[in-house]
């Protein structure tokens, strides 16, 4: 039988998940030059738990939390549990180029998932994220050749990003292992600008502007498989596939110049000129009791497949846009994190508070100037601090704090550095025991 919630509950959760769709179609979370380059920054998928552990996820298996990154997960959701979680960040980057730093803040709308069981062994996920974010811009002014009283300044800015709602089930069909499925859909919206402008109004403007409109649909399936040995340690090995394919949304070039606020200029359209690429992931956690958790992940992004948008110039020298490959690159991550708790049943609060470590590398998926774009490292530390009332009620709060440093490979190209602090609440209310009354 489908567990039935309580209708102010179940009104309330489905009023804070379309705030949350308002939410995050407005947020942005970018300063970063390199979110110029594909979809932007892409989003790491990570939620409360498992930001103080750089992300690990696939092979994490309780039935207390919500691990979109693999929904196999979903099969283990606690039977009397609704799971609710949301989060959001804070960070402060810092940007260097040549001995020249910028400091720069920013609050990011992160994720909301809830989650519960419908079944024996059969557990369902809602939730929206983030796919990728975009937000930048910088400027370089320089004297024209030739004529030293005429300045050009170009103005590079971008913004918008793609986001991601999905619904997911997991199933165990034998006690040792489940398997998963997120369907998802991508929507937004995506512009890149670049402006030519010039110290005497005289001289006409040029702006180049880059719009794509995204609109397509997404799966992810997961497995995993629990393996016991004795009665304290436990191997869980999870892992997922997503399935690539192309985009039907269209993509548009403007080249325009602008003369006393007069706009003229040709736009070029392609209707087909973005795909998403197949993605595989595998990891293994280490479980000694419910005291320490200990994994590993590993995923691989094959980008290096996927077309993009690109301007070219046909043989008699007029302009065409096109979608091809060579803009990307494979991108390969590898997630290492462990969790700590003294007793997770105990009366003592502190025996229940999870202390967390990670720390991940990440490859570019993008190519700047022909080039590998920037790789980047991560170092994370959180716990979770458990919210306390008479209902027994497991709900926790999430706190972590992230050092990502994201560093070009050719010497002269920005370097990044992001000092990251993560909120998240993860509600885990008993919504669907039954209470006797003698």
């Amino acid at each position: 039988m489908f567990p039935k919630l309580h209708a102010t509950k179940r009104l309330l959760a489905v009023a804070l998940f379309f705030s949350a769709l308002s939410l995050q179609a407005q947020t942005n979370g970018s300063n970063s030059p390199y979110s110029r380059y594909g979809f932007g920054l892409l989003s790491d998928r990570a939620q409360g738990f498992n930001k103080g552990m750089a992300g690990l996820a696939y092979g994490m298996q309780n039935g207390q939390e919500l691990n979109v990154k693999n929904p196999a997960s979903y099969a283990h959701i606690d039977s009397l549990s609704f799971l609710f979680d949301v989060g959001f960040s804070m960070q402060n980057a810092n940007l260097e180029q040549n001995g020249q730093k910028i400091n720069a803040h920013n609050t990011s709308y992160d994720y909301l998932s809830m989650g519960f069981r419908v079944s024996r062994g059969v557990g369902v996920s809602l939730g929206l994220m983030p796919f990728s974010t975009i937000g930048y811009s910088l400027s370089n002014s320089y004297k024209v050749a030739n004529q030293s009283d005429l300045t050009q300044t170009d103005t590079y800015s971008g913004d918008g990003g793609v986001h991601e709602v999905y619904a997911g089930v997991g199933w165990s069909p034998v006690k040792s292992l489940s398997v998963g499925v997120n369907a998802g859909y991508l929507w937004g919206d995506m512009t890149h600008s670049v402006l030519a402008s010039f110290s005497q109004t005289s001289v006409a403007s040029r702006r180049r502007q880059y719009v794509a409109d995204i609109r397509t649909y997404k799966l992810d399936f997961g497995l995993q498989y629990n393996a016991k040995i004795g009665r304290k340690n436990a191997f869980v090995l999870g892992l997922t596939y997503g399935l690539g394919h192309d985009i039907k949304s269209k993509a548009s070039y403007y080249d325009q110049t602008i003369t006393n606020n007069t706009v003229s200029g040709d736009t070029l359209i392609n209707r087909q000129a973005y795909a998403l690429p197949h993605t595989f992931g595998a990891g293994l956690v280490w479980a000694y009791g419910q005291s320490l958790r200990v994994g590993v992940d590993y995923s691989l992004q094959k980008w290096a497949d996927v077309k993009s948008p690109t301007l070219t110039y046909r043989p008699d020298g007029r302009p065409d846009y096109v979608a091809q490959t060579g803009a990307y690159t494979d991108m390969t991550k590898i997630a290492f994190g462990m969790e700590y708790v003294g007793d997770p049943t105990g009366l003592r609060w502190k025996q229940r508070v999870r202390y967390r470590l990670g720390f991940s590398y990440t490859s570019p998926y993008t190519k700047v100037d022909g080039l590998d774009g920037p790789k980047d490292w991560l170092v994370t530390a959180g716990v979770g601090l458990p919210i306390i009332n008479t209902y027994n009620n497991r709900s926790i709060l999430n706190l972590s704090v992230q050092y990502e440093r994201v560093k070009p490979k050719v010497a002269g190209m920005i370097t990044e550095n992001y000092l990251r602090f993560c909120i998240g609440l993860s509600f885990n209310e008993r919504w669907f025991m039954k209470w006797k009354v003698d």
